[in-house]
């Protein structure tokens, strides 16, 4: 019930869109000026390091046409620019630029400003629709990272609470290990397969893409994911060579994997970038490992009370009572100053997003501390004799022998001290339980929030105005599939559905609505009051779905668009559709 319901706040929470964390500082030129003489380079100045996309840089002239740069590089080789060659001859008038890179924490940020040369154009470019962002892509992706911080706290908390706690008996603690292992390696390579589409704002449809992996995976958040995974499998691999080893061996081998998987999640997110790195990142990897030993210890200690052979000795609860405490002392240590340096002032705490969401974090860590409390009590009391407490004073005089007992039909004997302080004791652990998973699913929230320091530093910056890019054209065309089942759909984007160079991009659907491959997928364009065409798009098969980045329309007005699907190899449908292209 407890997993239902957090797949479900996972889901239902999972479509916000997830905060850029660097923000544009400057551009040269910059944002609305106008130059004598067209630069030769076009620069952006950002907050904070970001990674550059193989399409970091759309730039359209005045006549709507897409202005081919060179490729995306480094200012001086400083990690926080982004700096595109432009080509000579550029005539006067109004340029926009969109651009979009990865910030350091993984997220990518994406912008438009103009600028012009000679003199601006007579018609300013329209303000584009934003999309910086596929809704699916960012949910899926959201839901991977939040399974991913589950999984890790469960894996690394159980496998402490083992090592360090040493219950006599560990079966109980076979499931959540496997179950660990398990969701955080599919939901690893989740995220690695949607790492270029959540990147590049495209649909999932494009997971798949061969061209797209190079640019993923030399990246810093695709390193630290498939840094991830070899963790992973060599753990999987080694675990049996381990196990008769030594436990001072075991438990070296243990920390040194644990303090690696930290470190791929502190690389790629907060910690990377910002003030004090080294000291962020430090801080981060303890906070993280001292939350999978509270909160994963929480969840092995509950399901071996319930589900041991024999109920665990006093002990192993007194063990994980220690190990309890060293881990909120950590974690209130490490958040004091994360939270310091990701708000920069006390009013920032309410007065943005970050420490709203780090006040509820706050808030919900407080109810922790009275659950927390009782358990700590009733380990107390486990702790102590219990026939000290059963002792029953002797009669004065000499010692006999006890009475007989009289013969009678036997009573159930009751529970003893101990008994019913274990049950009180997996009562206060399964209320911690269920409080510390709403913790670190609040936490999760918080690491894709901006954080307040990096947004008082944003806005101290110019504000880059937004307007560019003409707006994409979005076209659904049902066509019929040639099956019982009845008729499928194309969906098809045109960025940016003006004059001059276009792209296209087309997702076949099934009669069920479900991505399905055809033989072949072709477009073309004609404008009969001008007799011009017919012009095909020259769409190409890309792997899940089909693309061209080559379609020039020279002129405005009506154009007739023919879309034409091969359903199989020796039959076709056609469709055609108004299109209105305006410069």
């Amino acid at each position: 019930m407890l997993l239902g319901a957090v797949l479900v706040l996972l889901l239902l929470g999972g479509a916000a869109p997830a905060s850029a964390h660097a923000a544009l500082r400057g551009s040269d030129p910059e944002d609305g000026s106008v130059v004598e003489a067209a630069p030769r380079h076009l620069t952006l100045t950002f907050t904070e390091s970001v990674g550059l996309l193989d399409d970091s840089f759309r730039i359209y002239g005045p006549d709507n046409r897409r202005v081919h740069p060179g490729e995306p590089q480094r200012a001086d080789g400083a990690s926080d620019t982004a700096r595109t060659d432009l080509p000579g001859g550029l005539a006067d008038g109004t340029y926009t630029v969109a651009w979009r890179v990865v910030s350091a924490d993984s997220h990518p940020v994406s912008g438009a400003f103009t600028f012009s040369i000679g003199e601006p154009s007579p018609t300013p470019p329209e303000a584009p629709a934003d999309h910086a962002e596929h809704p699916v892509t960012t949910s899926l992706y959201d839901t991977g990272r939040y399974l991913a911080y589950i999984a890790a706290a469960l894996l690394v908390g159980t496998a402490a609470f083992a090592a360090l706690c040493r219950p006599p008996d560990p079966a109980p603690l076979r499931a959540p290990l496997l179950t660990g292992w398990w969701t955080l390696l599919t939901a690893t390579t989740a995220l690695l397969v949607l790492r270029a589409p959540y990147e590049n704002g495209a649909s999932p449809a494009t997971a798949l893409d061969p061209s797209a992996f190079p640019g993923t995976l030399t990246g810093r958040p695709g390193l630290a994911l498939l840094a991830r995974l070899a963790l992973l499998l060599a753990a999987a691999l080694l675990a049996p060579l381990v196990r008769r080893r030594t436990p001072r061996t075991r438990l070296a081998a243990g920390t040194a994997l644990a303090v690696a998987l930290a470190l791929t999640w502190a690389a790629a997110e907060h910690a990377s970038a910002g003030i004090q790195v080294p000291l962020a990142m430090t801080s981060s990897v303890l906070h993280l490992l001292a939350t999978a030993c509270w909160l994963g210890g929480l969840t092995a200690l509950l399901l071996t009370l319930h589900r041991a052979a024999t109920p665990p000795p006093v002990t192993t609860v007194t063990r994980f009572s220690r190990l309890a405490s060293v881990s909120v002392t950590v974690l209130v240590v490490t958040g004091v100053y994360q939270s310091w340096r990701g708000l920069g002032s006390w009013s920032a705490l309410t007065g943005t997003p970050y420490g709203r969401t780090l006040t509820v974090k706050l808030a919900a860590a407080l109810f922790l501390l009275p659950a927390a409390a009782f358990s700590r009590r009733w380990t107390a009391l486990l702790a102590r004799p219990a026939a000290a407490e059963e002792r029953v004073p002797e009669p004065v005089g000499a010692p006999g022998p006890p009475p007989e007992p009289e013969p009678g039909p036997k009573t159930p004997q009751a529970d003893g001290p101990d008994d019913r302080r274990r049950r009180a004791l997996r009562r206060s652990v399964l209320a911690e339980a269920l409080v510390a998973v709403v913790v670190l699913l609040v936490t999760t929230v918080l690491t894709g929030t901006l954080p307040a320091r990096a947004q008082a530093e944003a806005a101290r910056t110019p504000e880059p105005q937004v307007a560019g890019l003409p707006g994409a054209e979005a076209f659904t065309i049902p066509y019929d599939a040639g099956t019982p089942d009845g008729r499928g759909t194309v969906q098809l984007t045109m960025d940016p559905g003006r004059v001059g160079e276009n792209g296209l991009q087309a997702v076949v659907l099934g009669p069920r609505g479900a991505l399905t491959s055809v033989p072949e997928l072709r477009v073309s364009f004609t404008l009969r009051e001008k007799d011009v065409g017919p012009i095909d798009a020259g769409l190409t098969d890309r792997g899940g779905y089909w693309a061209t980045n080559d379609l020039t329309l020279p002129l405005e007005g009506t154009w007739t668009m023919r879309l034409t699907v091969r359903v199989s190899e020796v039959d076709q449908v056609s469709e055609v559709r108004q299109v209105e292209i305006t410069r």
